[in-house]
């Protein structure tokens, strides 16, 4: 077994563990290998070791690793800010985006989204540390988002996703989630077919599944540091 190999069984262990702790269905947490400036080959040994889900951050470097990696039936999931100029090429590449935070980005993924494609899956950003240097919506303008982006023919909205603010305590951790998952309940009254809540990394993703988290974001645990 290779060492990406071994990092993935070791990772699927502990979800699964903190889903049995947390008293919640075993398998309701997705593991998102975050594959950024991390090599298609690293990638193929991940999927080798049945790691389907994928994150990239750029689309420049993305778009060789999805080329390359073509025969491989891996899910792509775009989880970086989003600039106007790129989402032709997000829209006809990824199977989900997660960083979406206003409506011009989202009427550009619909529109631009390929007609014989499967519509897009769309997480809202939620800056719930209303932390200036991050992308996201404020609490008061993500219903607004939500309804607008429900109603784009070529996307589905699935969730939330969120970065909280780089804390160690844990019971902090679970508390800026735990503003999420309420926020996510709320909204799911209004659009039932939302089912994903993307939260959750290396250093605190058993916070997030403690507070519902239903897709975490891995990526040093599974490849080591980054070049």
């Amino acid at each position: 077994m290779t060492k990406i190999a071994e990092n993935i069984a070791a990772l699927s262990q502990e979800i699964r563990a903190l889903e049995r702790d947390s008293q919640r269905p075993e398998g309701c947490v997705t593991l998102l290998a975050v594959s950024k400036r991390h090599s298609s080959a690293m990638i193929r040994e991940a999927a080798a070791a049945g790691q389907v889900h994928f994150g990239e951050n750029y689309l420049q470097e993305a778009e060789s690793k999805i080329a390359e990696l073509a025969d491989l039936a891996l899910v792509w999931h775009f989880i970086g800010p989003i600039q106007s100029n790129k989402t032709r090429g997000i829209a006809a590449l990824f199977d989900w985006v997660h960083s979406v935070d206003r409506l011009k980005i989202a009427q550009r993924l619909s529109e631009q989204r390929p007609q014989d494609a499967e519509p897009l899956n769309i997480c809202v950003q939620v800056n719930v540390s209303d932390e200036a240097s991050k992308s996201g919506v404020s609490d008061q303008e993500v219903a607004l988002l939500c309804a607008q982006i429900d109603g784009l023919p070529k996307l589905r909205l699935r969730g939330l996703m969120a970065i909280p603010a780089a804390v160690q305590d844990y019971d902090e951790q679970r508390a800026s989630f735990r503003q999420l998952a309420a926020l996510y309940h709320s909204l799911r009254e209004r659009h039932p077919g939302m089912d994903t809540l993307s939260m959750g990394m290396s250093n605190d993703f058993a916070a997030a599944i403690a507070e519902g988290s239903t897709m975490v974001r891995v990526g040093t645990a599974i490849f080591g540091a980054r070049n």
